[in-house]
């Protein structure tokens, strides 16, 4: 069985996540001029933690619903003697 197109999509997926929180981050920071406490604020780390990785799942496992199945080889035969 092939898991190249699950992992490639653990890859884009953690870092769309990662992305994700980045401008998250960004935004609060130099749009709001709020930064962002993550060490005062459990909630807010377990998110900024668990948003990658709920990420990166997804993203497996949309890639391996939507790869190819690899079909067997054909099978020889013989024209006999």
């Amino acid at each position: 069985m092939n898991h190249t197109g699950a992992m490639i999509g653990f890859v884009v997926g953690g870092a769309a996540g990662f992305l994700l929180t980045e401008t998250v981050g960004a935004f609060f920071t130099f749009v709001l001029d709020r930064a962002l406490d993550v060490d005062g604020t459990p909630v807010l780390l377990a998110a900024f933690i668990l948003v990658p990785v709920l990420s990166a799942l997804v993203g497996a496992a949309a890639a391996r619903a939507f790869e190819r199945p690899v079909s067997p080889a054909p099978a020889v035969r013989s024209r006999g003697p």
